[in-house]
């Protein structure tokens, strides 16, 4: 029985294909076009379509109606914070604000944070700077927490 040694590995036959030479002859199986066809913009060096180009037929971003108000341009991103997370991070009595949430972990940029009312909150905290909704501020307020403005 033969034992395998690392003299004797070598990849396989099919998993080191040769890099094509485009372009040398036509011996190679790749020259004359050197496999870009026959004529047309794609044929010459230097050519670039535009993402979406579609051969002069109209392009579908162009063909389909653009219609009403995106409001995605103008929409504010904020970072989401879940009451949850505060009770577990928090200790009772602490101010819970954008700089002690991005120490904590909780948020990783600089956009302004809304609190949700997601979960239970059992420690009496305070909250400033940070935007909340309706639950998250009915929650604060039965634990007896504060909310600054």
């Amino acid at each position: 029985m033969n034992t395998l040694s690392l003299d004797d590995l070598k990849p396989s036959s099919v998993s080191r294909k040769k890099k094509v030479r485009r372009g040398r002859g036509i011996g190679s199986g790749c020259g004359r076009t050197s496999g870009r066809g026959r004529g047309g913009s794609g044929h010459r060096s230097g050519n670039a379509r535009k993402p979406g180009f579609e051969g002069g037929q109209m392009p579908l971003i162009r063909r389909i109606p653009k219609r009403g108000f995106n409001n995605k341009r103008f929409a504010e991103e904020l970072e989401i914070v879940n009451i949850s997370e505060i009770n577990k991070r928090f200790k009772s009595g602490d101010t819970v604000d954008p700089k002690k949430l991005a120490e904590a972990g909780i948020v990783r940029s600089e956009r302004p944070v809304k609190i949700l009312g997601n979960g239970e909150l059992k420690k009496k905290i305070n909250v400033s700077g940070c935007r909340l909704s309706a639950s998250a501020r009915q929650k604060i307020q039965e634990a007896g927490g504060e909310i600054a403005k």
